[in-house]
């Protein structure tokens, strides 16, 4: 009986049946996989692009000149500088936190595919499509992997103009590789001595899609020269190439490592949603290759779908978080000490990310996000009840 029994209670201040669902989720479907022989979607409508271009191709025709902000003007986006900041000393953390993780859970990658799996022993999965996969039957055949497996390397060419000349096939051996998301930082406000950028003080101007003032002619500077032991410090910690690190923590360490590089992984993507938001990076439709600025690069490496008819040129579009840091899904081992995942119970199985389930497995607190992802609400039915279960 309620305390107050002229109280009204309104229909429309309860949640929908259809918000209680949303808010409460079970399983949610992964994303699906893009075939190879087909372009990427445009993650802007086409349609709205293409009433964009119109409207800057008739203003070019007409003389005007475009009104340019932060940072499409060149200049830094002040708010989005500690965040530059904040992202590349988390995504060290990452680096840093996953090295030591492959101490105590081991990766497994196979040796014809791309498939990752984390856990003890790989899963027993005939998914394998790689090459004799036929007298394999379709099974993996699982190495020792290692951090490159579970985050995968998306890296991009270094410039210190982003607005200068684009990058031409001949030269491309002049400019640096390093990682997109290091990339991006400095861009948006990081200084690191080994990899300079241009700060302009006056802006870009553009009429149409042309550049008319360069905010002023600085000259490339020259290459910075570091001790060795500096570089190889520097690489370690920004690089996911480097050797896997030789301090193990203690096994009382595990958990709170654990939680601290999830966090960092989960910080280090929200970061990168903010500054993706204002800042411009493009991404291959037909590949993985990724360029951090307005324009893309003229380096004709590519070799997916169609590149014959492009010249091995890239077909540039706006590019997604999960194109700059992908998730790379992997199964969900409920129990990393039980037996095998095998193929006739795959439909009671999730997926995670690769780096949330080396968490997991490394004893952190699973996410929110990721529940309704690994299916933590279904009950594994042993192999001889699957035939019972609808």
């Amino acid at each position: 009986m309620p305390k107050n029994p002229n109280r009204v209670i309104q229909a429309s201040s309860l949640p929908s049946p259809s918000k209680r669902w949303e808010r409460n989720l079970q399983n949610v479907d992964l994303p699906p996989l893009q075939p190879k022989g087909k372009k990427k979607p445009f993650p802007v409508p086409l349609k709205k692009m293409q009433r964009a271009a119109k409207e800057i191709r008739k203003q070019g025709q007409m003389g005007i000149e475009r009104p340019l902000e932060p940072p499409k003007n060149g200049l830094l986006v002040p708010d989005l500088v500690p965040v530059a900041y904040e992202v590349l000393d988390q995504w060290k953390e990452l680096v840093r936190g996953l090295k030591q993780l492959l101490n105590f859970v081991p990766i497994y990658g196979c040796r014809y595919c791309s498939e990752v799996h984390v856990g003890l022993v790989g899963h027993q999965i005939p998914d394998c499509l790689g090459s004799g996969n036929g007298q394999r039957r379709s099974l993996h055949s699982w190495v020792r992997g290692s951090i490159n497996d579970v985050l995968l390397p998306i890296e991009s060419y270094h410039v210190f103009d982003p607005f200068g000349r684009r990058i031409k096939h001949e030269h491309r051996f002049d400019y640096d590789r390093i990682p997109a998301i290091v990339e991006l930082c400095i861009q948006a406000g990081v200084d690191i001595p080994e990899y300079p950028s241009r700060r302009r003080t006056q802006p870009i101007r553009m009429m149409g899609k042309k550049v008319i003032d360069h905010g002023g002619h600085v000259e490339d500077p020259q290459p910075y020269r570091s001790r060795e032991e500096d570089s190889m410090a520097l690489l370690s910690e920004l690089d996911t190439f480097g050797p896997p690190t030789a301090d193990c923590p203690p096994e009382t360490d595990r958990q709170r490592l654990a939680e601290r590089t999830l966090k960092a992984y989960s910080s280090v993507r929200r970061g990168l949603r903010q500054l993706m938001r204002k800042y411009t990076v493009k991404c291959c439709g037909y590949c993985s290759e990724v360029h951090v600025g307005p324009f893309g690069h003229d380096v004709k490496l590519c070799g997916a779908f169609k590149h014959q008819w492009r010249d091995g040129k890239h077909g540039w579009q706006d590019a997604t978080i999960d194109e700059v840091l992908p998730p790379n899904y992997v199964w969900h081992v409920r129990d990393p000490v039980g037996p095998p995942l095998t193929a006739a119970l795959k439909r009671f199985y999730g997926k995670a990310p690769a780096v949330v389930e080396m968490c997991v497995q490394a004893d952190a607190a699973i996410p929110e996000a990721y529940r309704p992802m690994m299916r933590l609400d279904i009950v594994i039915p042993d192999s001889e009840e699957t035939r019972l279960v609808a």
